[in-house]
């Protein structure tokens, strides 16, 4: 049997634990649990987004199919931050961040992957870089197959590493294909003990 998640308020015994905004609380009723996210008191978000483009090839290692040999894609990624709260005094005031900053830094990111070969580690063999190197070829490695989502989870990192309320990354790898990464709160809801 499931319960509202409000009835805790139609209970006149409870046990309340972890009662802090955002955090899920505990009503203990008898046997039953009851479980209610505290609600945070602004229901507004303000929101910016901003776009990078690069130009890079990658491979999929063990995957059988064409995107397993090297090929190119012009990526195509989407930042989206959020805040319930902008800038009070000085330059920003009224801003969330300064456009500015947030387009600077993802053309950075977007431009360190440009015109590269991005490969996943332990993919190439140690001759194959170095003949690579030796030709003077851009070679970025990362720590995870380079496929869209794995790019959108980096992006929305790196983003969030520079500072950012990151709400969502989104990469393109062609014009109609994309990923997208975001983190969600925990969805509640009331359960017997």
């Amino acid at each position: 049997m499931r319960i509202r998640a409000d009835s805790w308020r139609v209970c006149p015994f409870f046990t309340l634990t972890g009662s802090r905004p955002g955090i899920p609380a505990f009503f203990i009723y008898g046997n039953i649990r009851v479980v209610r996210q505290i609600q945070k008191e602004e229901k507004f978000m303000y929101q910016l987004k901003t776009e990078a483009d690069f130009d890079s090839a990658h491979f999929l290692s063990g995957y059988t199919g064409k995107c397993s040999n090297i090929h190119g894609h012009r990526w195509h990624v989407e930042i989206e931050i959020e805040s319930r709260k902008l800038e009070k005094n000085g330059q920003g005031r009224g801003m969330l961040v300064d456009f500015g900053d947030l387009k600077k830094d993802l053309r950075e990111l977007a431009d360190s992957m440009d015109h590269t070969l991005i490969y996943e580690e332990n993919t190439l063999r140690p001759k194959t870089l170095e003949a690579l190197d030796e030709e003077g070829f851009h070679l970025v490695k990362v720590p995870f197959r380079p496929t869209a989502e794995n790019f959108s989870e980096y992006f929305f990192r790196k983003m969030e590493e520079k500072g950012y309320p990151v709400k969502r990354a989104v990469v393109y790898e062609t014009p109609n294909n994309c990923a997208a990464y975001r983190e969600t709160e925990e969805e509640t809801e009331a359960v017997w003990l």
